[in-house]
């Protein structure tokens, strides 16, 4: 995680730039522009060469012409298959749509989801990269940065939540929660394990208009310590505000804070369903 400078606004300013630079990157979360189940029978996919189907174990591809390993760039080939496990997902093709230089190549996404194969669709020309102009957030306020006490798991607690998807589930490991205080009121979320070594997530909805229906915090899982610093300013949105094809979890059960924190990134679309 990044170490705070003396000045908590220079250093959000810092944090903003690094992470719409990511945003920005030709292949990255603005890029998406489809996601689909993959059939039992084959079938073409919008705006793939090929037709694609699946076993239930693995993914196939037939007269894929112009479909390449995204690693060596070889010809993927009749004989390609492909599987990942569970929760995660991997590119397996890529490809330049007649007309387009190189560097405005496709990548072919192979995702599993409650227990499903999908191909989801990389494309540098997206509208949503095309017309990116930064992510609209709320000013910095220093009353958002919190200090909570925490209360860590002696082993992680899996539970099932939704996602963005209609019909998606994801299995998540609850590693602790903490308990945020408003008008003497005491409020108790969940943290969620994140995944970089040493931190956890906070994946929660509030009261505050502007917002995609759900957003997430990166904090420091320190087992040693009973309080954990909340810099709310830092709370940004999942991949699915930015398009229709995130297949991002939803929060679990009761990680709601019924009033509005204003403060981090507000909604990139202007109102997600």
């Amino acid at each position: 995680m990044t170490a705070l400078t003396t000045d908590p606004l220079t250093d959000l300013r810092r944090w903003r730039t690094a992470r719409e630079t990511t945003l920005r990157q030709p292949h990255g979360w603005l890029s998406l522009v489809g996601l689909h189940a993959l059939t039992a029978a084959p079938r073409s996919v919008p705006g793939l060469p090929g037709e694609w189907w699946t076993d239930g174990a693995a993914a196939f591809v037939r007269s894929g012409a112009g479909l390449q390993d995204p690693e060596t760039r070889a010809p993927l080939g009749s004989a390609w298959r492909g599987t990942v496990g569970e929760g995660l997902s991997i590119l397996v093709a890529t490809f330049v749509p007649t007309g387009r230089p190189d560097e405005d190549r496709v990548v072919v996404e192979l995702v599993r989801r409650t227990g499903r194969l999908h191909l989801r669709v990389r494309d540098p020309l997206a509208t949503a990269r095309q017309d990116f102009v930064g992510v609209p957030a709320f000013a910095y306020d220093p009353a958002w940065v919190l200090e909570v006490p925490v209360r860590w798991y002696d082993e992680p607690v899996s539970a099932t939540v939704g996602a963005a998807q209609h019909g998606l589930v994801h299995h998540v490991r609850l590693v602790g929660e903490i308990d945020v205080e408003r008008d003497g009121v005491v409020h108790t979320l969940h943290l969620t394990a994140g995944h970089a070594p040493g931190s956890a997530g906070l994946l929660f909805s509030d009261e505050a208009e502007d917002l995609a229906p759900w957003r997430v915090l990166s904090v420091e899982a320190d087992a040693g310590t009973d309080t954990l610093q909340l810099d709310l300013n830092r709370t940004i949105n999942l991949p699915y505000a930015f398009s229709d094809f995130g297949t991002c979890p939803a929060p679990v059960q009761g990680n709601h804070l019924p009033f509005p924190v204003r403060a981090g990134e507000r909604d990139p679309r202007g109102g997600v369903s």
